[in-house]
């Protein structure tokens, strides 16, 4: 029996559905919007959050006549009702935002369904939760610089990082990096396609990555023809996010894989994303958690995920505050404590 068949019969009854916009100023260039969704039902409310990046995606959910589904249901069925619903107004600005959009609500009737149960997601998958070893993640600019890793290892005593590549790397930057002895993870985002951040292969880079940071997960590096020779002595090591949907995605891989970042919006459906945390738990493949920069009830789900399934890893899934460090005077620190006595139903633990 899946994961998947514990959560499949949950009953939720859905009466009502409401749409709340998020939004985050992190700089002058940069403006992040998110969207809760709220499904509400025999006096409980479920909720989610659309992560897809474009404000007008965002504003077109929140503007579309969209026929939700109402009444009783399990979670399968509501699931399936979902697919003959045309949840994305008009075209969305990337493919993958259609399962974005699609984890949003599904989330929230899993929030729904648990909370009208009286249940935690923890008590229904009999599974404890742990305290959750996260990163902080950032890009260090280009040109880069270290200012901000620095920043965190003077405020956040232990603090660890995931950090995004960059080809203006040098020898001389990765050397002072690697004396900081701070980094978990790097995202060579080089397995993004058709995307703002899309990331050409550099195998010169990844070869100086991989030397200069021998404990360092490589994720997402560009497989190619050209960068394949520099990668594969260091195959224990890579990790794959970005081209990671459903297990059918990890079975396509070049080699089965050491790590998966298991970015739940990127699979969309409950049962998909179940089945891939099956499916890395039979064949030993370890797992650590992802985000995209969620600024409500989405990020504090993804903690719980992390904290059920892969607690003691990198995982992606910092606290809100750190999206703007500057406006805290104290940040979270590495683990973040569940609180695991008196739980309240729903999807989302509580930490302390």
């Amino acid at each position: 029996m899946g994961t998947w068949s514990n959560l499949a019969g949950l009953k939720l009854n859905v009466d009502a559905v409401d749409l709340v916009p998020l939004s985050l100023r992190v700089s002058a260039r940069f403006s992040r919007p998110t969207t809760l969704i709220r499904l509400s039902g025999c006096g409980e409310r479920g909720v989610g959050e659309d992560v897809c990046w474009d404000a007008g995606d965002q504003q077109g959910l929140r503007q579309a006549s969209i026929e939700w589904p109402r009444g009783e249901f399990d979670l399968a069925s509501f699931s399936v009702a979902l697919t003959g619903v045309d949840l994305n107004d008009r075209s969305l600005q990337q493919p993958a935002y259609r399962d974005y959009r699609r984890w949003g609500i599904e989330s929230a009737a899993l929030d729904l369904a648990l909370r009208q149960a009286g249940r935690s997601l923890a008590q229904v998958l009999e599974r404890t939760p742990a305290p959750v070893r996260f990163v902080a993640s950032t890009s260090l600019g280009d040109p880069p610089r270290l200012d901000r890793v620095e920043t965190l290892v003077r405020r956040v005593p232990g603090v660890r990082f995931k950090l995004d590549a960059n080809p203006g790397w040098s020898q001389e930057f990765l050397d002072r990096l690697a004396a900081l002895q701070v980094v978990d993870v790097i995202d060579f985002k080089g397995a993004y396609k058709g995307t703002p951040v899309d990331t050409p292969p550099d195998a010169a880079l990844y070869r100086r990555v991989a030397e200069t940071l021998p404990e360092a997960v490589l994720e997402d590096p560009a497989w190619t023809d050209d960068t394949a020779a520099t990668l594969v002595p260091y195959r224990e090591r890579l990790a794959w996010d970005a081209p990671i949907h459903a297990v059918e995605d990890i079975e396509a891989l070049p080699f089965q894989p050491r790590w998966i970042n298991m970015k739940p919006s990127r699979f969309g459906r409950l049962e998909t994303l179940f089945d891939a945390y099956d499916y890395c738990t039979r064949h030993g493949i370890a797992m650590y958690g992802g985000g995209q920069f969620e600024l409500g009830e989405g990020r504090l789900q993804i903690q719980t995920l992390a904290a059920l399934f892969h607690a003691d890893a990198g995982n992606d899934v910092a606290p809100v505050e750190y999206h703007r460090i500057a406006d805290h005077e104290t940040l979270p620190s590495s683990p973040r404590i569940p609180v695991t006595q008196d739980a309240r139903p729903g999807f989302a633990l509580d930490w302390k």
